[in-house]
């Protein structure tokens, strides 16, 4: 598609016609994760999609995992690993990631080293409840930032268990396993 064939439409001017075009190519460079999450495999959100994207760089080397391989990775389990096996083997599939391609559409990405400071690298963490400084998803990235993991579900490989107000079965779960428990005030001294 060309700001050509943009401008043949009604009412469309040639700026507008650029903004297109310039909005359809940048959407072709994405992070790893978001492709992932978008394809829609049963089993995979946007969660599992950031694990798995921490754990490959690119659709082909995805494509290629085997159930064991895709299994063995913290936060991803047997049921969804089966799940994204069978979905690659779906001839549609394998032609739709052949038109992206062809689209223009990056299926790889390189990884970024860390910068700075990586204080929490290998700890795993589990938020549960609401917490009053941040939402979940900026502590997420907080923790990602500094080298942490954050999954969904508590076992006995949880380095942390965040519980704002409200916790929910987690905060048990954890009790259960006697996996390390931290308030918000606790965490946020952890980040800082």
């Amino acid at each position: 598609m060309t700001t050509e064939d943009i401008l043949s439409l009604d009412r469309m001017a040639e700026k507008s016609a650029q903004n297109i075009i310039n909005a359809i190519n940048s959407s072709k460079i994405r992070p790893l994760a978001g492709l992932i999450n978008a394809l829609g495999i049963k089993y995979v959100g946007k969660e599992t999609a950031e694990i798995l994207s921490n754990n490959f760089n690119s659709i082909e080397q995805l494509k290629s995992a085997s159930v064991e391989e895709l299994s063995s990775i913290e936060g991803v389990g047997e049921k969804t690993a089966q799940s994204i096996v069978k979905y690659f083997e779906n001839q549609n599939v394998l032609s739709m990631l052949k038109k992206l391609e062809n689209f223009g559409v990056k299926l790889e990405e390189e990884k970024q080293k860390p910068v700075g400071k990586q204080p929490l690298a290998g700890q795993i963490f589990v938020l549960t409840g609401t917490l009053e400084a941040m939402d979940r998803n900026k502590a997420a990235d907080v923790i990602k930032s500094l080298g942490g993991k954050v999954t969904s579900s508590v076992s006995v490989k949880t380095s942390y268990v965040v519980v704002g107000e409200n916790p929910g079965s987690k905060y048990e779960k954890a009790l259960k396993l006697n996996v390390t428990i931290l308030n918000e005030n606790e965490f946020l001294k952890l980040i800082s």
